[in-house]
């Protein structure tokens, strides 16, 4: 536990994540970190662990259940695993077709409705956090689904993104995010799917000869605090933590897309990799090819979930 154990020490709060540092998610972690100690005074402190100094991918969530962490911002695709399939909604393939659409979940009644069912693994949500949409890369263009047929594509552990890789012929390789960039580098690993600020960060482009702007997914986070944590803290204490990861969650959700057009900028200078864009006939046939992923995720969390998307999607 990180409440201060003696009266007038610093409450510290350990942060950790598994990207680097000028990524989205890290830039809005310092902002938090910046904004907390700042109106607190040095009160309360926060310790911010990038690039899986802490905790890996497999290791994060059981660390904050022993409560080994206080803040989490892991994909949300990570959810499915603990017991929450709802949240591999925004895993479907081509669910969301601008920020906009992924600002209506996200901000509204649904998203809403997401973080609160966390609290029955002891977690509380404080917010959603972009990292943006999704591209395909691999050592060859991916522009119909012949062309993903045998190929071995690092996925994050999600049902639903293993689901859409076999719909499209390739065998889908659950990997932590911080051992991708070596798999690729040693052939483990054919391909993989990524926003273009975690393919440029990571140097993923000095291991992928390919970049298919297939935007066919959105990766996204969810802030999470480990609940005993968050009830020991003071009322006070709560209201300065909610309202600097509220403004530092919008303040990142503000530039993850001027990251991702600087990387893609970057990797285009860079002449390193071939990037490719879809005409709208190999969008429509990669859509078409990716529907048992959302016929499968119906089946496992009910209809009436999809239905809700929609709906919140179609709203004005």
């Amino acid at each position: 536990m990180a409440q201060a154990q003696k009266t007038g020490e610093p409450v510290r709060i350990r942060f950790s994540h598994v990207v680097a540092e000028n990524t989205p998610k890290g830039q809005t972690a310092l902002r938090f970190k910046a904004l907390l100690e700042e109106r607190t005074q040095g009160r309360m402190r926060v310790d911010i662990y990038p690039n899986a100094q802490l905790y890996s991918d497999r290791d994060e969530m059981e660390a904050m259940q022993l409560g080994a962490v206080e803040i989490l911002a892991p994909s949300l695709s990570k959810f499915g695993r603990l017991g929450f399939p709802e949240f591999e909604l925004f895993d479907l393939p081509f669910l969301f077709s601008t920020q906009a659409d992924v600002r209506r979940i996200t901000e509204g009644g649904l998203g809403q409705a997401l973080l609160q069912r966390l609290q029955r693994q002891h977690m509380v949500g404080l917010g959603f956090l972009d990292n943006g949409f999704k591209h395909m890369s691999a050592n060859r263009p991916l522009l119909e689904p012949a062309d993903y047929l045998g190929l071995r594509m690092r996925v994050q552990s999600s049902r639903t993104i293993a689901r859409q890789m076999r719909a499209l012929g390739a065998r889908p390789v659950d990997l932590p995010f911080s051992e991708t960039r070596r798999a690729l580098g040693t052939g483990v690993v054919d391909g993989t799917e990524n926003p273009v600020s975690n393919f440029w960060t990571q140097h993923m482009h000095e291991v992928q000869s390919d970049l298919t702007l297939t935007g066919h997914g959105f990766i996204g986070y969810a802030i999470v605090i480990h609940a005993p944590f968050w009830r020991n803290l003071s009322e006070l204490q709560r209201q300065h933590m909610t309202s600097a990861m509220k403004e530092a969650l919008a303040w990142g959700n503000s530039v993850a897309a001027g990251q991702n057009e600087q990387a893609l900028h970057a990797l285009r200078a860079s002449g390193s990799t071939r990037i490719h864009e879809l005409t709208s006939g190999q969008h429509l046939r990669l859509r078409t090819a990716v529907q048992p992923a959302w016929d499968d995720l119906a089946r496992r969390i009910g209809q009436n979930w999809l239905d809700s998307v929609r709906q919140a999607l179609n709203s004005p």
